[in-house]
């Protein structure tokens, strides 16, 4: 044992050691690895006990974790998985070569799938279960750039066709397929989309401890269902790839596997060129508590592991960094020979008798089906923790010196006629020189009654059918409460005054105690249900924990004590909104990942929501969420006191953005309820991919009642809260359009206009200017391609304008663009006031006047479009700047 005595060289008395390490490898001959293992932790804690500090190592050696002796037998025919491999690789290369010899530089990725393919193969071939009677169906979650790869199996299993491969990233008329999983794109294939990058491990986290609320509340059976997520080992370096994973060890999620595929290259180069990555990420899983497997050799090293019986191969494995690694396969057997196994005489003796050939031949573990497929069973086998393999691979695998293991290799989307000539011949595929003549890279489909076809459709019948595979729509109804429930909402308050987000909270409460959605609601929060006046929920719902609640919380005799509960409602999921954003996602797409229509709200602060999580917004759009959004505390003088990072003025603009997002701003109770009213039947009733972000304010004030027939006006946009009547003969009227709080404003202003300047203003809510935007694009669209129909078609907002007499005013609580989205199809005077620029920490008021959006600015921008118009005079807007104590040479709230 040569490395024991490199060990032994400074130890204080050697021949003790060594009796106990002698000992201890009599324990492991006679009673196995697990007894040592129990041995060690028992002296470890008695010398802890005794006083001793003794640091945690969380890594192993740089060996596999499943030793050649105990893993389980690989079943199936492993020539013939070999072979359809093999083809699955070659179309793959062909999709994405082809599409790159064409005009327009489609771009693509071959590289990544090269490494990962065996992974996938094992999986599609013994382990991914799609939805049966029998099965409720696996969640795989692909690396995206490995897409290719994917598509190029179900080519071979005849769910694509020819012509869709050719069309591989040239989806605009209707034939191609896309880059990357998009459910939006693809409905009925990709299940969760996971480019950009770090977005799918968080969300298969939140995924599978989502499986295990629906479980313990008893809406879906318990079952053995499984989240695959495969990734990149460079894709580690993104926050929520490993930001989450200590949530996954702390609930035991062992419906969760990780499949990090370890090529050793980010995009431009090593992942840890100085370093190891597998071994860091060893380290950091296991310190969060997930069985770790690592997948780094294939079987042709267990020979030569198993003649290294001084240790100094595995010493030499664990000293070598990822980056010489990177070296030995890209610069072949010889230089491995010379460069890694040469560095000690014991290592160079182990490879004496094998050619440069055999050493280049010597395999990684990610590239052998039969340790990968160990790997799988054991995750398989694994109970009460979530598993990560990590499974060494070569990026670019097979590609040869066209970007095998080179840092180039992830751009590398066009192989010259030589590099696909070796290519063809590495992987034995049947395609001969002349199908290659001038160029050409024609798909190979060896037949639909071939052995290899015929062996694929038999391992996915036994899984129970297709995947990728998506489920559109849920099979079950779930009919959403009438708008009557909400009655009480769309009545006068009188003197009683309440805030938005109380009259969501109470909307909320109407909504649980529906028979038939309320047990379907899913109320999630980031750490601010007090804050949003919800902790009522706490005791009557309970918080979802699931091993229960073990300790007497401080506030047990209180009437909202902090309950948590095996089987509660609430996911309350401490400060993190990628996290809780990631559950709303998947209770969001329940409906088609688990056929159980659910109703998620997911209430935080507004400035924390889209610039926070907007990737992942964007992810919810193309998974097709259903589900509400509830930015709190919004608006930029609505928060007052709490400063520049804590108002929002721009949530808006990019929620508007979201072409399947529908974004409302509304100022009283009754809007609030009637926009919950129709989100739900446009989610449940209707089963469209929609999602719904309401704005809510903490400002107390009393709300009038909805005007009747207002209901259809609310969801458009717009409607009139006050008719100023019929204009008498020279009266002069202003239009004064408002949401949020600053709507209130509008309102005080049209009093200082009939007081002051004898002016009377009709006043419109506009609780969604992104709805009356898109409704005037589509009217102006329609236009533009039908010049001779004759009745030209409206914008919404113009057909509520035309005829109204006066200048346009309107004043919200964001900056201008908000509000100026409709500008083009207002058909009068347009002024918007809006609240660009940094926040501050101020009164409501002093806010307002500083972002100059208060009720004496509107009634002066009022004055002044009057002037435009020819109405008004100079002096007029004179008389209101001085009447109104406003500063002209006050500072611009935009600059800086």
């Amino acid at each position: 044992m040569n490395w024991l005595n490199d060990v032994l060289q400074n130890d204080p008395d050697p021949t003790e050691s060594r009796e106990w390490v002698e000992s201890l490898k009599a324990v492991i001959d006679a009673g196995g690895p697990e007894r040592a293992h129990q041995l060690l932790e028992s002296m470890v804690e008695l010398t802890r006990r005794a006083g001793a500090h003794l640091p945690f190592a969380p890594t192993t050696e740089y060996v596999n974790t499943i030793p050649a002796h105990l893993e389980p037998k690989m079943p199936g025919n492993a020539e013939l998985e070999w072979r359809i491999r093999s083809i699955i690789r070659w179309n793959a290369m062909a999709m994405v070569v082809r599409a790159n010899r064409k005009p327009g530089d489609l771009g693509g990725h071959i590289a990544s799938f090269a490494s990962s393919a065996t992974l996938y193969d094992v999986g599609f071939n013994h382990f991914f279960r799609a939805p049966s009677a029998d099965h409720p169906g696996d969640v795989v979650a692909t690396q995206g750039h490995s897409s290719p790869g994917i598509y190029a199996r179900s080519f071979l299993e005849g769910r694509f066709t020819q012509d869709q491969l050719e069309h591989f990233r040239m989806e605009v008329d209707g034939q191609g397929i896309s880059s990357y999983p998009h459910p939006w794109l693809m409905p009925d294939y990709w299940q969760v989309p996971t480019v950009s990058m770090g977005l799918g491990p968080i969300a298969a986290i939140y995924q599978a401890r989502y499986w295990k609320y629906l479980e313990a509340r008893g809406l879906m059976p318990k079952s053995d269902r499984k989240v695959w997520c495969f990734m990149g080992d460079g894709e580690t370096d993104e926050p929520e790839s490993l930001g989450a994973i200590s949530v996954a060890g702390r609930e035991g999620l062992d419906n969760l596997v990780f499949v990090i595929n370890c090529n050793l290259q980010r995009l431009d180069g090593p992942v840890r060129g100085n370093g190891k990555i597998i071994q860091e990420l060893e380290g950091g899983f296991r310190g969060a508590g997930w069985n770790v497997v690592k997948t780094i050799w294939g079987s042709y090293w267990d020979p030569l592991l198993a003649k290294d019986k001084d240790g100094m191969l595995k010493k030499l494995m664990m000293e070598t960094v990822d980056g010489e690694y990177q070296n030995c396969k890209a610069f072949g057997g010889a230089y491995t020979r010379e460069h890694f196994f040469g560095k000690y005489p014991e290592t160079a003796n182990l490879v004496a008798n094998l050619s440069d050939d055999d050493i280049w031949r010597l395999n990684r573990g990610g590239h052998d089906p039969h340790k990968v497929f160990a790997a799988y069973q054991n995750a398989m086998d694994t109970k009460g923790q979530p598993t990560v393999i990590l499974a060494k691979t070569v990026k670019g695998y097979g590609l040869g010196s066209a970007g095998e293991a080179l840092n180039p290799t992830h751009n590398t989307k066009k192989l010259d006629d030589e590099a696909v000539r070796t290519f063809r011949d590495r992987f034995k595929i049947p395609v001969s020189d002349a199908a290659l003549k001038d160029g050409e890279i024609p798909f190979y489909h060896p037949g639909k009654d071939s052995e290899e076809v015929q062996y694929m459709l038999e391992r996915r019948q036994a899984l129970g059918g297709f995947l990728p595979q998506r489920r559109r729509k849920s099979t079950e109804s779930l009919k959403a409460p009438e708008l009557k429930v909400f009655d009480r909402l769309m009545q006068d308050t009188g003197e009683r005054s309440i805030s938005t987000t109380m009259a969501f909270v109470q909307s909320l409460s109407i909504i649980l105690r529906d028979k038939q959605v309320g047990p379907r609601v899913v109320p999630i929060v980031a750490d601010e249900a007090r804050t949003f006046g919800m902790e009522g929920l706490f005791r009557q719902l309970g918080i979802y924990a699931p091993q229960g609640q073990k300790y007497k919380p401080v506030d047990r005799d209180q009437l909202s004590y902090y309950r948590e509960d095996a089987a509660g409602q609430v996911l309350e999921e401490g400060i993190t909104e990628a996290g809780a954003f990631a559950s709303w996602m998947a209770a969001a797409t329940s409906y088609s990942t688990n056929d159980v229509q659910m109703l998620p709200f997911y209430i935080y602060y507004s400035m924390f929501g889209f610039q926070r999580i907007g990737d992942s917004a964007w992810q919810a759009a193309d998974m097709r969420a259903r589900g509400f959004l509830l930015g709190a505390t919004a608006g930029r003088t609505t928060l007052n006191g709490e400063g520049l990072q804590h108002e929002d003025g721009h949530s808006h603009l990019l929620a508007g953005a979201i072409p399947n997002c529908r974004a409302y701003d509304p100022t009283f109770a009754g809007e609030v309820a009637v926009i919950l009213h129709y989100g739900m039947q446009r989610m449940l009733d209707q089963q469209e991919d929609e999602f719904f972000y309401l704005t809510l304010m903490n400002e107390n004030y009393s709300h009038p009642a909805l005007p009747e027939g207002a209901a259809e006006g609310v969801i458009k946009g717009m409607y009139l809260l006050k008719d100023a009547g019929k204009p008498k003969k020279g009266e002069l009227r202003v239009q004064l359009l408002g949401s949020g709080t600053i709507l209130r404003e509008a309102i005080a202003a049209a009093e200082l206009l009939d007081k002051d300047f004898g002016v009377t203003a009709d006043i419109w809510s506009c609780p969604s200017f992104t709805e009356l935007r898109r409704d005037g694009w589509d009217a102006e669209r329609w236009n533009r391609f039908n010049p001779e129909a004759k009745i030209p078609r409206k914008a919404y907002v113009t057909q509520l304008l035309e005829g109204r007499q006066g200048p346009v005013i309107a004043a919200t609580d964001y900056v201008r663009a908000f509000a100026d989205q409709i500008r083009a199809f207002v058909p009068a005077t347009y002024t918007v006031l809006g609240t660009d620029g940094f926040g501050r920490s101020d009164t409501r008021a002093n806010l307002r006047r500083h972002f100059e959006v208060d009720r004496y600015y509107i009634a002066q921008a009022a004055i002044e479009g009057l002037m435009k118009d020819g109405k008004m005079t100079g002096k007029d807007v004179a008389r209101a700047i001085k009447l109104y104590k406003i500063d002209p040479e006050k500072v611009n709230p935009v600059g800086v």
